[in-house]
């Protein structure tokens, strides 16, 4: 299944899924406007496509211990397409960086890193430089308050379905 092939009972179930990880066959069928079988054999599909990837729980890690939350830009000294890919394998291994985009303008990349604190930041940060990655320049920003931290992804808004 290809994305152009989703229509908008595929929508309703990603959405309903991605609201609660957790339904069950019988709740999302209903939220659907289907029967259990031919919506559990959407999902299927679904999942099958790679379209649905995985079902995480989201957790407050604020509730469990403190912790900072890091956006860094990094620029590399050097763009052959060796240096980047070197950069990504380094930074796949990290588990503090959760999140890291290669994106076009001034600079490189954009991280998103969750320390126990700065001093721990930066300590990640020394280590990511003593590795000799290709690190020219970064520039980092501390997250002092989340306004909106989406997980549910606006599937019917991004893909529309035509009638």
């Amino acid at each position: 299944m290809t994305a152009a092939k989703l229509d908008a009972i595929d929508l309703k179930i990603l959405d309903a899924i991605q609201r609660d990880g957790r339904i069950t066959k019988l709740a999302l069928a209903d939220k659907v406007g289907l029967s259990p079988t031919p919506c559990w054999m959407r999902l299927r599909k679904l999942e099958k496509a790679g379209i649905v990837s995985g079902y995480h729980a989201r957790i407050a890690m604020r509730l469990i211990a403190p912790v900072t939350t890091v956006l860094m830009e990094v620029t590399l000294a050097s763009h052959r397409q060796a240096d980047f890919d070197r950069f990504d394998r380094a930074i796949r291994e990290i588990s503090e960086i959760v999140a890291c985009w290669s994106v076009g303008g001034g600079v490189d990349y954009v991280l998103k890193v969750m320390a126990r604190d700065i001093d721990a930041y930066q300590r990640l940060v020394d280590g990511l430089l003593d590795r000799d990655i290709g690190i020219d320049r970064y520039f980092t920003y501390i997250v002092t308050k989340t306004v909106k931290e989406e997980v549910v992804l606006p599937a019917a808004d991004l893909w529309p379905v035509k009638s």
